[in-house]
Protein backbone atom coordinates (compact mmCIF):
# COMPACT_ATOMS: atom_id res chain seq x y z
CA UNK A 1 0.00 0.00 0.00
CA UNK A 2 1.28 3.22 -0.86
CA UNK A 3 1.77 5.32 2.61
CA UNK A 4 2.66 8.65 1.34
CA UNK A 5 5.57 9.12 -1.02
CA UNK A 6 6.25 12.42 -2.76
CA UNK A 7 5.15 14.98 0.20
CA UNK A 8 6.79 16.91 1.64
CA UNK A 9 6.31 17.90 5.56
CA UNK A 10 4.63 20.85 4.89
CA UNK A 11 1.91 19.23 2.18
CA UNK A 12 3.50 20.79 -0.70
CA UNK A 13 2.16 20.14 -3.90
CA UNK A 14 3.14 16.29 -5.22
CA UNK A 15 3.61 15.09 -8.31
CA UNK A 16 1.19 12.58 -9.55
CA UNK A 17 4.35 10.75 -11.34
CA UNK A 18 6.12 10.31 -7.80
CA UNK A 19 3.62 7.53 -7.15
CA UNK A 20 4.14 3.81 -7.66
CA UNK A 21 1.23 3.11 -10.01
CA UNK A 22 0.30 6.78 -11.12
CA UNK A 23 -1.02 7.07 -14.64
CA UNK A 24 -1.56 10.48 -16.63
CA UNK A 25 -4.83 12.93 -15.81
CA UNK A 26 -5.97 11.84 -19.31
CA UNK A 27 -6.20 7.91 -18.88
CA UNK A 28 -7.60 8.38 -14.83
CA UNK A 29 -10.61 10.61 -16.62
CA UNK A 30 -10.72 7.46 -19.66
CA UNK A 31 -11.02 4.33 -16.22
CA UNK A 32 -14.07 6.41 -15.18
CA UNK A 33 -16.18 4.27 -17.76
CA UNK A 34 -16.13 0.66 -15.46
CA UNK A 35 -17.07 0.66 -11.91
CA UNK A 36 -14.37 -0.07 -9.59
CA UNK A 37 -14.30 -3.87 -8.35
CA UNK A 38 -14.47 -4.46 -4.82
CA UNK A 39 -12.75 -7.88 -3.72
CA UNK A 40 -11.87 -7.41 -0.58
CA UNK A 41 -8.85 -5.97 -0.92
CA UNK A 42 -7.83 -1.97 -1.27
CA UNK A 43 -7.08 -0.17 -4.44
CA UNK A 44 -3.43 -0.02 -5.08
CA UNK A 45 -2.50 2.30 -8.15
CA UNK A 46 -3.37 6.07 -8.30
CA UNK A 47 -5.89 5.62 -11.02
CA UNK A 48 -8.08 3.45 -9.00
CA UNK A 49 -7.75 5.50 -6.08
CA UNK A 50 -8.37 8.27 -7.84
CA UNK A 51 -11.60 6.28 -9.50
CA UNK A 52 -12.90 5.97 -6.33
CA UNK A 53 -13.10 9.25 -5.13
CA UNK A 54 -14.14 10.68 -7.89
CA UNK A 55 -17.31 8.37 -7.36
CA UNK A 56 -17.61 8.87 -3.58
CA UNK A 57 -17.43 5.09 -3.20
CA UNK A 58 -18.00 5.06 0.59
CA UNK A 59 -17.08 1.35 0.39
CA UNK A 60 -13.76 2.12 0.79
CA UNK A 61 -13.87 4.77 3.97
CA UNK A 62 -10.97 4.11 6.14
CA UNK A 63 -9.27 2.57 4.04
CA UNK A 64 -7.22 4.88 2.92
CA UNK A 65 -6.90 8.53 2.76
CA UNK A 66 -6.99 11.66 0.15
CA UNK A 67 -4.73 14.62 0.86
CA UNK A 68 -5.12 17.57 -1.49
CA UNK A 69 -2.19 19.62 -1.59
CA UNK A 70 -4.28 23.34 -2.93
CA UNK A 71 -6.20 22.96 0.29
CA UNK A 72 -3.75 21.23 3.00
CA UNK A 73 -6.83 18.95 3.93
CA UNK A 74 -7.46 15.38 3.83
CA UNK A 75 -10.19 13.35 3.34
CA UNK A 76 -12.46 10.29 3.22
CA UNK A 77 -12.97 8.27 -0.26
CA UNK A 78 -16.64 9.15 -0.21
CA UNK A 79 -16.10 13.17 0.45
CA UNK A 80 -19.00 15.12 -0.83
CA UNK A 81 -16.88 18.10 -1.82
CA UNK A 82 -15.64 19.13 -5.47
CA UNK A 83 -13.22 15.82 -6.81
CA UNK A 84 -9.65 17.44 -6.61
CA UNK A 85 -7.48 17.45 -9.66
CA UNK A 86 -5.12 14.93 -9.99
CA UNK A 87 -2.24 16.59 -10.23
CA UNK A 88 -2.87 17.90 -6.22
CA UNK A 89 -4.10 14.56 -5.04
CA UNK A 90 -1.81 12.50 -2.67
CA UNK A 91 -3.09 9.23 -0.99
CA UNK A 92 -1.82 7.97 2.57
CA UNK A 93 -3.09 4.62 4.35
CA UNK A 94 -3.71 6.32 7.48
CA UNK A 95 -4.95 9.18 8.84
CA UNK A 96 -1.99 9.47 11.00
CA UNK A 97 0.32 9.63 7.96
CA UNK A 98 -1.75 12.35 6.23
CA UNK A 99 -1.21 14.42 9.34
CA UNK A 100 1.81 13.69 9.68
CA UNK A 101 2.50 15.46 6.27
CA UNK A 102 1.42 18.64 7.22
CA UNK A 103 -2.38 18.13 6.13
CA UNK A 104 -5.09 18.70 8.45
CA UNK A 105 -9.07 16.64 8.60
CA UNK A 106 -11.44 18.22 6.90
CA UNK A 107 -14.07 19.30 8.69
CA UNK A 108 -17.26 18.38 6.48
CA UNK A 109 -16.72 14.68 6.00
CA UNK A 110 -14.63 13.76 9.42
CA UNK A 111 -12.38 11.01 7.60
CA UNK A 112 -10.84 10.86 11.03
CA UNK A 113 -14.23 8.99 12.32
CA UNK A 114 -14.05 6.61 9.36
CA UNK A 115 -14.60 2.70 10.78
CA UNK A 116 -11.16 1.17 10.49
CA UNK A 117 -9.38 -0.81 7.61
CA UNK A 118 -9.92 -4.36 7.71
CA UNK A 119 -6.73 -5.28 5.95
CA UNK A 120 -4.94 -4.63 8.90
CA UNK A 121 -7.26 -7.45 10.19
CA UNK A 122 -5.89 -9.91 7.81
CA UNK A 123 -2.32 -9.44 8.60
CA UNK A 124 -0.81 -11.03 11.16
CA UNK A 125 3.06 -9.75 10.64
CA UNK A 126 4.58 -6.88 12.65
CA UNK A 127 2.95 -4.11 11.50
CA UNK A 128 -0.60 -5.78 11.54
CA UNK A 129 0.08 -6.65 15.66
CA UNK A 130 1.51 -3.29 16.22
CA UNK A 131 -1.87 -1.28 14.79
CA UNK A 132 -3.99 -3.39 16.52
CA UNK A 133 -1.99 -2.54 19.76
CA UNK A 134 -1.76 1.17 19.30
CA UNK A 135 -5.87 1.05 18.93
CA UNK A 136 -5.78 -0.98 22.52
CA UNK A 137 -3.96 2.01 23.78
CA UNK A 138 -0.26 0.19 24.66
CA UNK A 139 1.44 3.30 23.62
CA UNK A 140 -0.28 5.66 25.65
CA UNK A 141 -0.10 3.06 28.73
CA UNK A 142 3.90 2.40 28.28
CA UNK A 143 4.86 4.52 25.39
CA UNK A 144 6.80 3.24 22.45
CA UNK A 145 8.94 1.23 24.49
CA UNK A 146 6.43 -0.99 25.61
CA UNK A 147 4.93 -1.50 22.28
CA UNK A 148 8.50 -2.67 21.03
CA UNK A 149 9.20 -5.09 24.06
CA UNK A 150 5.53 -6.63 23.46
CA UNK A 151 6.63 -7.16 19.64
CA UNK A 152 10.20 -8.47 20.47
CA UNK A 153 11.55 -5.54 18.49
CA UNK A 154 13.63 -2.98 18.73
CA UNK A 155 12.04 0.50 18.63
CA UNK A 156 14.32 1.69 15.24
CA UNK A 157 13.28 -1.68 13.95
CA UNK A 158 10.00 -0.96 14.70
CA UNK A 159 10.00 2.80 13.37
CA UNK A 160 11.67 1.94 10.33
CA UNK A 161 9.07 -0.72 9.46
CA UNK A 162 5.80 1.31 10.64
CA UNK A 163 7.14 4.33 8.01
CA UNK A 164 7.35 1.99 5.71
CA UNK A 165 4.04 0.19 5.66
CA UNK A 166 1.28 3.22 6.81
CA UNK A 167 3.34 6.34 6.16
CA UNK A 168 4.90 6.83 9.62
CA UNK A 169 5.77 5.87 13.34
CA UNK A 170 3.66 4.20 16.00
CA UNK A 171 4.15 7.81 17.96
CA UNK A 172 2.58 9.29 15.45
CA UNK A 173 -0.36 6.87 15.24
CA UNK A 174 -0.84 6.98 19.10
CA UNK A 175 -1.37 10.75 18.35
CA UNK A 176 -3.85 10.89 16.48
CA UNK A 177 -5.94 8.28 17.67
CA UNK A 178 -5.78 10.58 21.40
CA UNK A 179 -6.95 13.06 18.84
CA UNK A 180 -10.02 11.26 17.71
CA UNK A 181 -10.95 10.26 21.23
CA UNK A 182 -11.00 14.10 22.14
CA UNK A 183 -12.69 14.91 19.67
CA UNK A 184 -15.44 12.47 20.49
CA UNK A 185 -16.06 13.27 23.62
CA UNK A 186 -16.02 17.07 22.68
CA UNK A 187 -18.35 16.22 20.35
CA UNK A 188 -20.60 13.89 22.76
CA UNK A 189 -20.34 14.53 26.69
CA UNK A 190 -20.63 18.27 28.25
CA UNK A 191 -17.52 17.20 30.39
CA UNK A 192 -15.08 20.24 31.18
CA UNK A 193 -12.38 20.58 28.71
CA UNK A 194 -9.97 19.73 30.99
CA UNK A 195 -11.25 16.57 31.88
CA UNK A 196 -11.36 15.81 28.50
CA UNK A 197 -8.16 16.22 27.48
CA UNK A 198 -6.62 13.95 30.90
CA UNK A 199 -9.31 11.36 30.01
CA UNK A 200 -8.23 11.01 26.17
CA UNK A 201 -4.28 10.98 27.81
CA UNK A 202 -2.75 13.76 27.10
CA UNK A 203 -0.06 14.70 29.66
CA UNK A 204 -1.16 18.56 29.53
CA UNK A 205 -3.73 20.89 28.71
CA UNK A 206 -1.15 22.76 26.67
CA UNK A 207 -0.14 19.41 24.98
CA UNK A 208 -4.19 18.92 24.12
CA UNK A 209 -4.38 21.91 22.56
CA UNK A 210 -1.42 22.31 20.32
CA UNK A 211 -2.42 18.87 19.33
CA UNK A 212 -6.41 19.49 18.25
CA UNK A 213 -4.82 22.73 16.91
CA UNK A 214 -2.81 20.45 14.20
CA UNK A 215 -5.36 17.42 13.34
CA UNK A 216 -8.41 19.73 13.35
CA UNK A 217 -7.05 23.52 12.77
CA UNK A 218 -8.88 24.46 15.53
CA UNK A 219 -8.82 25.04 19.42
CA UNK A 220 -10.86 22.10 21.84
CA UNK A 221 -13.30 25.06 21.96
CA UNK A 222 -14.31 26.23 18.81
CA UNK A 223 -14.91 22.08 17.87
CA UNK A 224 -17.38 22.15 21.09
CA UNK A 225 -19.37 24.99 19.90
CA UNK A 226 -19.32 23.81 16.01
CA UNK A 227 -20.71 20.10 17.00
CA UNK A 228 -23.75 18.94 15.31
CA UNK A 229 -27.42 18.57 17.60
CA UNK A 230 -27.21 15.06 19.78
CA UNK A 231 -28.13 12.14 18.58
CA UNK A 232 -29.86 8.68 19.32
CA UNK A 233 -29.49 8.14 22.91
CA UNK A 234 -28.81 11.74 24.53
CA UNK A 235 -26.86 11.41 27.96
CA UNK A 236 -28.66 12.85 31.03
CA UNK A 237 -27.53 10.22 32.78
CA UNK A 238 -23.44 11.00 33.76
CA UNK A 239 -22.90 8.06 31.15
CA UNK A 240 -20.71 8.99 28.08
CA UNK A 241 -22.48 8.15 24.62
CA UNK A 242 -21.08 8.12 21.15
CA UNK A 243 -21.84 7.03 17.86
CA UNK A 244 -19.64 4.36 15.91
CA UNK A 245 -19.55 4.28 12.53
CA UNK A 246 -19.54 1.10 10.16
CA UNK A 247 -19.50 -0.03 6.92
CA UNK A 248 -23.11 -0.84 5.41
CA UNK A 249 -24.98 -3.34 4.77
CA UNK A 250 -24.83 -5.05 8.96
CA UNK A 251 -26.82 -8.06 9.52
CA UNK A 252 -28.13 -7.37 12.90
CA UNK A 253 -30.13 -9.91 13.87
CA UNK A 254 -27.89 -12.80 12.95
CA UNK A 255 -25.06 -11.45 15.59
CA UNK A 256 -27.56 -10.30 18.48
CA UNK A 257 -28.96 -14.00 18.05
CA UNK A 258 -26.03 -15.51 18.84
CA UNK A 259 -24.69 -13.19 21.65
CA UNK A 260 -28.11 -13.81 23.00
CA UNK A 261 -27.85 -17.53 23.65
CA UNK A 262 -24.72 -17.08 24.77
CA UNK A 263 -25.22 -14.57 27.06
CA UNK A 264 -23.99 -15.40 30.73
CA UNK A 265 -26.36 -14.42 33.14
CA UNK A 266 -24.99 -11.65 35.53
CA UNK A 267 -22.78 -10.45 33.12
CA UNK A 268 -24.16 -9.60 30.18
CA UNK A 269 -27.53 -9.60 28.39
CA UNK A 270 -29.74 -8.94 25.14
CA UNK A 271 -32.54 -5.97 25.99
CA UNK A 272 -35.69 -6.09 24.06
CA UNK A 273 -36.98 -2.97 21.97
CA UNK A 274 -38.59 -0.50 23.53
CA UNK A 275 -37.30 -1.35 27.12
CA UNK A 276 -34.18 0.54 28.66
CA UNK A 277 -33.92 3.62 26.71
CA UNK A 278 -33.00 1.88 23.28
CA UNK A 279 -35.62 3.46 21.26
CA UNK A 280 -37.02 0.87 19.81
CA UNK A 281 -34.08 -0.81 18.76
CA UNK A 282 -32.56 -3.88 20.82
CA UNK A 283 -29.33 -3.32 22.98
CA UNK A 284 -27.05 -5.81 24.30
CA UNK A 285 -25.02 -4.78 27.94
CA UNK A 286 -22.26 -6.04 29.75
CA UNK A 287 -19.83 -5.74 32.21
CA UNK A 288 -16.26 -4.73 31.33
CA UNK A 289 -12.82 -5.07 33.11
CA UNK A 290 -10.40 -2.40 31.39
CA UNK A 291 -6.89 -1.59 32.12
CA UNK A 292 -7.68 0.26 35.28
CA UNK A 293 -10.93 0.06 36.47
CA UNK A 294 -14.60 -1.61 35.27
CA UNK A 295 -17.36 -0.55 32.74
CA UNK A 296 -20.95 -1.17 31.86
CA UNK A 297 -21.31 -0.84 28.45
CA UNK A 298 -24.69 -1.00 26.51
CA UNK A 299 -24.76 -1.11 22.51
CA UNK A 300 -27.45 -0.27 20.03
CA UNK A 301 -27.17 -0.27 16.74
CA UNK A 302 -28.66 1.26 14.09
CA UNK A 303 -27.85 -0.67 10.98
CA UNK A 304 -29.72 1.15 8.37
CA UNK A 305 -27.87 4.45 9.76
CA UNK A 306 -24.62 3.08 9.76
CA UNK A 307 -23.70 3.32 13.34
CA UNK A 308 -23.99 2.10 16.64
CA UNK A 309 -24.82 4.11 19.84
CA UNK A 310 -22.28 3.23 22.46
CA UNK A 311 -23.43 4.33 26.20
CA UNK A 312 -20.53 3.38 28.46
CA UNK A 313 -20.48 4.46 32.38
CA UNK A 314 -16.90 3.84 33.09
CA UNK A 315 -14.95 4.15 36.72
CA UNK A 316 -12.05 5.69 35.13
CA UNK A 317 -12.51 7.85 31.95
CA UNK A 318 -9.32 6.50 30.88
CA UNK A 319 -10.22 3.80 29.79
CA UNK A 320 -12.47 5.08 27.13
CA UNK A 321 -10.21 4.56 24.30
CA UNK A 322 -10.06 0.45 25.52
CA UNK A 323 -13.69 0.57 25.96
CA UNK A 324 -14.13 1.64 22.84
CA UNK A 325 -12.21 -0.56 20.76
CA UNK A 326 -13.21 -3.26 22.28
CA UNK A 327 -16.68 -2.68 21.64
CA UNK A 328 -16.08 -2.25 18.11
CA UNK A 329 -14.04 -5.80 17.91
CA UNK A 330 -17.13 -7.42 19.64
CA UNK A 331 -19.90 -6.08 16.74
CA UNK A 332 -16.82 -6.49 13.92
CA UNK A 333 -17.73 -2.89 13.09
CA UNK A 334 -14.59 -2.46 11.11
CA UNK A 335 -15.25 -5.34 8.29
CA UNK A 336 -15.82 -4.80 4.64
CA UNK A 337 -18.83 -5.96 4.75
CA UNK A 338 -19.07 -5.82 0.66
CA UNK A 339 -15.69 -7.06 0.17
CA UNK A 340 -16.23 -10.48 2.08
CA UNK A 341 -19.55 -11.17 0.03
CA UNK A 342 -17.92 -10.74 -3.40
CA UNK A 343 -15.36 -13.20 -2.19
CA UNK A 344 -17.68 -15.72 -0.09
CA UNK A 345 -20.51 -15.14 -3.03
CA UNK A 346 -18.43 -16.46 -5.79
CA UNK A 347 -18.83 -19.64 -4.30
CA UNK A 348 -21.72 -20.91 -5.42
CA UNK A 349 -22.69 -22.91 -2.14
CA UNK A 350 -22.24 -20.36 -0.10
CA UNK A 351 -24.17 -17.16 -2.96
CA UNK A 352 -27.66 -17.74 -1.54
CA UNK A 353 -26.42 -17.74 2.30
CA UNK A 354 -24.69 -14.51 1.43
CA UNK A 355 -27.84 -13.20 -0.98
CA UNK A 356 -29.71 -13.77 2.34
CA UNK A 357 -27.90 -12.17 5.01
CA UNK A 358 -25.82 -9.43 3.29
CA UNK A 359 -23.17 -7.83 5.96
CA UNK A 360 -23.49 -10.54 8.15
CA UNK A 361 -20.56 -10.23 10.49
CA UNK A 362 -17.90 -12.25 12.57
CA UNK A 363 -18.79 -11.41 16.77
CA UNK A 364 -15.55 -10.92 18.71
CA UNK A 365 -14.96 -10.65 22.04
CA UNK A 366 -14.19 -7.58 24.78
CA UNK A 367 -12.08 -10.71 26.88
CA UNK A 368 -9.57 -13.09 25.12
CA UNK A 369 -9.48 -15.23 28.78
CA UNK A 370 -13.41 -15.36 28.75
CA UNK A 371 -13.64 -16.44 25.39
CA UNK A 372 -11.21 -18.86 26.04
CA UNK A 373 -12.85 -20.21 28.76
CA UNK A 374 -16.55 -20.57 26.92
CA UNK A 375 -14.83 -22.85 24.12
CA UNK A 376 -13.41 -24.97 26.70
CA UNK A 377 -16.78 -25.45 28.26
CA UNK A 378 -18.58 -25.44 25.14
CA UNK A 379 -16.63 -28.89 23.94
CA UNK A 380 -18.80 -31.68 23.17
CA UNK A 381 -22.31 -30.17 25.39
CA UNK A 382 -25.53 -27.67 23.94
CA UNK A 383 -25.30 -24.08 23.73
CA UNK A 384 -27.62 -24.27 26.89
CA UNK A 385 -25.03 -26.19 29.02
CA UNK A 386 -21.58 -24.55 28.10
CA UNK A 387 -23.92 -21.21 29.17
CA UNK A 388 -25.42 -22.80 32.69
CA UNK A 389 -21.71 -23.62 33.29
CA UNK A 390 -20.45 -20.34 32.74
CA UNK A 391 -22.92 -18.92 35.29
CA UNK A 392 -22.05 -21.46 37.71
CA UNK A 393 -18.37 -20.12 37.03
CA UNK A 394 -19.29 -16.82 37.60
CA UNK A 395 -21.37 -17.43 40.79
CA UNK A 396 -18.33 -18.74 42.54
CA UNK A 397 -15.42 -16.86 41.03
CA UNK A 398 -16.82 -13.99 39.39
CA UNK A 399 -16.76 -10.46 41.40
CA UNK A 400 -19.77 -8.87 42.12
CA UNK A 401 -19.99 -4.93 40.41
CA UNK A 402 -19.44 -2.17 43.25
CA UNK A 403 -23.57 -1.35 42.14
CA UNK A 404 -25.48 -3.72 40.30
CA UNK A 405 -26.44 -2.27 36.99
CA UNK A 406 -29.78 -3.82 36.30
CA UNK A 407 -30.11 -7.81 36.21
CA UNK A 408 -25.61 -6.86 35.34
CA UNK A 409 -24.14 -7.55 38.85
CA UNK A 410 -20.60 -9.27 38.57
CA UNK A 411 -17.04 -9.21 36.14
CA UNK A 412 -16.10 -12.02 34.86
CA UNK A 413 -13.59 -13.77 36.42
CA UNK A 414 -10.21 -13.30 35.32
CA UNK A 415 -7.21 -15.67 34.58
CA UNK A 416 -5.60 -15.77 38.06
CA UNK A 417 -8.69 -16.54 39.77
CA UNK A 418 -9.75 -19.34 37.58
CA UNK A 419 -5.98 -21.28 37.94
CA UNK A 420 -6.15 -20.88 41.77
CA UNK A 421 -9.63 -22.62 42.49
CA UNK A 422 -9.63 -26.15 42.57
CA UNK A 423 -13.14 -25.21 40.20
CA UNK A 424 -15.03 -28.02 42.65
CA UNK A 425 -18.89 -28.25 42.47
CA UNK A 426 -19.62 -26.64 39.19
CA UNK A 427 -20.01 -29.74 37.19
CA UNK A 428 -17.48 -30.01 35.64
CA UNK A 429 -15.38 -33.27 34.55
CA UNK A 430 -12.02 -33.24 35.79
CA UNK A 431 -10.75 -33.10 32.52
CA UNK A 432 -12.53 -30.11 31.84
CA UNK A 433 -11.26 -28.81 35.28
CA UNK A 434 -7.56 -29.68 34.35
CA UNK A 435 -8.27 -28.05 30.51
CA UNK A 436 -9.64 -24.47 32.16
CA UNK A 437 -7.47 -24.35 35.18
CA UNK A 438 -4.08 -25.18 32.02
CA UNK A 439 -5.49 -22.53 30.25
CA UNK A 440 -5.88 -20.02 33.31
CA UNK A 441 -2.26 -19.95 34.04
CA UNK A 442 -1.43 -20.30 31.18
CA UNK A 443 -2.70 -16.74 30.48
CA UNK A 444 -1.81 -15.89 34.42
CA UNK A 445 1.63 -16.40 33.53
CA UNK A 446 1.94 -15.07 30.23
CA UNK A 447 2.35 -17.82 28.13
CA UNK A 448 -0.76 -17.81 25.97
CA UNK A 449 -1.41 -14.50 24.95
CA UNK A 450 -5.57 -13.68 23.98
CA UNK A 451 -5.51 -10.38 22.10
CA UNK A 452 -5.93 -8.97 18.63
CA UNK A 453 -1.93 -8.03 19.19
CA UNK A 454 -1.16 -12.02 19.57
CA UNK A 455 1.13 -13.04 17.27
CA UNK A 456 -1.37 -16.02 15.88
CA UNK A 457 0.78 -18.66 15.16
CA UNK A 458 2.69 -18.84 18.55
CA UNK A 459 -0.70 -18.46 20.41
CA UNK A 460 -1.72 -21.06 18.45
CA UNK A 461 1.36 -23.35 19.40
CA UNK A 462 1.28 -22.40 22.87
CA UNK A 463 -3.14 -23.14 23.27
CA UNK A 464 -2.55 -26.90 21.40
CA UNK A 465 0.46 -27.28 23.97
CA UNK A 466 -2.24 -27.59 26.66
CA UNK A 467 -4.20 -30.39 27.83
CA UNK A 468 -7.64 -30.47 26.77
CA UNK A 469 -6.81 -28.06 23.58
CA UNK A 470 -7.22 -29.21 20.34
CA UNK A 471 -7.75 -27.44 16.89
CA UNK A 472 -10.94 -26.70 16.92
CA UNK A 473 -10.56 -24.74 20.18
CA UNK A 474 -7.83 -23.13 18.82
CA UNK A 475 -9.48 -22.19 15.60
CA UNK A 476 -12.55 -20.83 17.43
CA UNK A 477 -10.16 -18.40 19.95
CA UNK A 478 -7.98 -17.16 17.19
CA UNK A 479 -11.46 -16.20 15.36
CA UNK A 480 -13.13 -14.23 18.18
CA UNK A 481 -10.72 -13.57 20.82
CA UNK A 482 -7.84 -12.73 18.43
CA UNK A 483 -10.05 -11.24 15.65
CA UNK A 484 -8.24 -13.54 12.46
CA UNK A 485 -10.84 -13.54 9.38
CA UNK A 486 -9.64 -16.41 8.21
CA UNK A 487 -9.54 -18.14 10.85
CA UNK A 488 -12.39 -21.46 10.70
CA UNK A 489 -13.04 -24.61 13.10
CA UNK A 490 -13.11 -26.62 9.71
CA UNK A 491 -14.22 -29.90 12.33
CA UNK A 492 -16.66 -27.84 14.19
CA UNK A 493 -19.91 -30.18 14.04
CA UNK A 494 -22.39 -27.59 13.23
CA UNK A 495 -19.87 -26.46 10.17
CA UNK A 496 -20.05 -29.89 8.70
CA UNK A 497 -23.97 -30.43 9.25
CA UNK A 498 -24.31 -26.91 7.75
CA UNK A 499 -22.41 -28.43 4.61
CA UNK A 500 -24.29 -31.62 4.73
CA UNK A 501 -27.11 -29.85 4.26
CA UNK A 502 -26.18 -27.67 1.44
CA UNK A 503 -25.62 -31.07 -0.28
CA UNK A 504 -21.83 -30.57 0.26
CA UNK A 505 -18.73 -33.21 1.33
CA UNK A 506 -18.48 -32.53 4.89
CA UNK A 507 -15.35 -34.83 5.32
CA UNK A 508 -12.66 -32.86 6.92
CA UNK A 509 -10.27 -32.97 3.98
CA UNK A 510 -12.61 -32.37 1.70
CA UNK A 511 -13.82 -28.90 3.57
CA UNK A 512 -11.21 -27.77 4.12
CA UNK A 513 -9.98 -27.73 0.58
CA UNK A 514 -13.40 -25.74 -0.50
CA UNK A 515 -12.66 -23.72 2.66
CA UNK A 516 -9.27 -22.49 0.50
CA UNK A 517 -11.85 -20.20 -2.03
CA UNK A 518 -13.01 -18.41 0.99
CA UNK A 519 -9.58 -17.26 2.02
CA UNK A 520 -9.18 -14.26 3.78
CA UNK A 521 -12.79 -14.71 5.08
CA UNK A 522 -13.24 -18.18 5.94
CA UNK A 523 -14.54 -16.92 10.02
CA UNK A 524 -17.13 -15.22 7.93
CA UNK A 525 -17.64 -18.21 6.04
CA UNK A 526 -18.26 -20.26 9.33
CA UNK A 527 -20.87 -17.79 10.67
CA UNK A 528 -23.07 -18.09 7.30
CA UNK A 529 -22.81 -22.06 7.60
CA UNK A 530 -23.80 -22.14 11.73
CA UNK A 531 -26.73 -19.20 10.79
CA UNK A 532 -28.26 -21.04 7.74
CA UNK A 533 -27.91 -24.22 9.60
CA UNK A 534 -29.82 -22.32 12.98
CA UNK A 535 -32.57 -21.92 10.47
CA UNK A 536 -32.81 -25.29 9.11
CA UNK A 537 -32.42 -27.14 12.14
CA UNK A 538 -34.66 -26.45 14.86
CA UNK A 539 -32.13 -26.88 17.83
CA UNK A 540 -28.65 -25.30 17.87
CA UNK A 541 -26.09 -27.67 16.87
CA UNK A 542 -24.82 -29.07 20.19
CA UNK A 543 -21.22 -30.09 20.26
CA UNK A 544 -18.54 -27.99 19.13
CA UNK A 545 -20.21 -24.80 18.07
CA UNK A 546 -22.30 -24.67 21.44
CA UNK A 547 -19.13 -21.92 22.64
Amino acid sequence: MTAGAGISAGGGRPSTASWPGATAASEIRQSFVTATPHDGGVPDTFTARYQVISSRDARFDGSFYTAVSSTGIYCRPSCPARTPKPENVSFFSTAAAAQAAGFRACKRCRPEASPGSPDWDIRADLVGRALRLIADGVVDEGGVSALARRLAVSERHLHRQMVGEVGTGPLALARMRRAQTARMLLEATDLPITQIAFAAGYASVRQFNESMAEAFGCTPSELRRRRRPTGPGADGEGDIVLRLQHRRPYALDPILGFLGTRAIGGVEEVVPAGTDGAGGMVSYRRSLRLPRRTGIMTVTPHPEAGFATLRLRLEDLRDLTAAVQRCRRLFDLDADPQGVDEVLGADPLLAPLVAARPGLRVPGHVDGFELAVRAVLGQQVTVKGARTLAERIVAKLGCPLASADGTLTHMFPSAEQVAEDDLSGIGLTNARITALRAVARAVADGDVVLDPGADRDETERGLLALPGIGPWTASYIAMRALGDPDAIPVTDLGVRQALRSLGADDEARAATARAEAWRPWRAYAAMHLWTHLSDVVADAPAAESAA
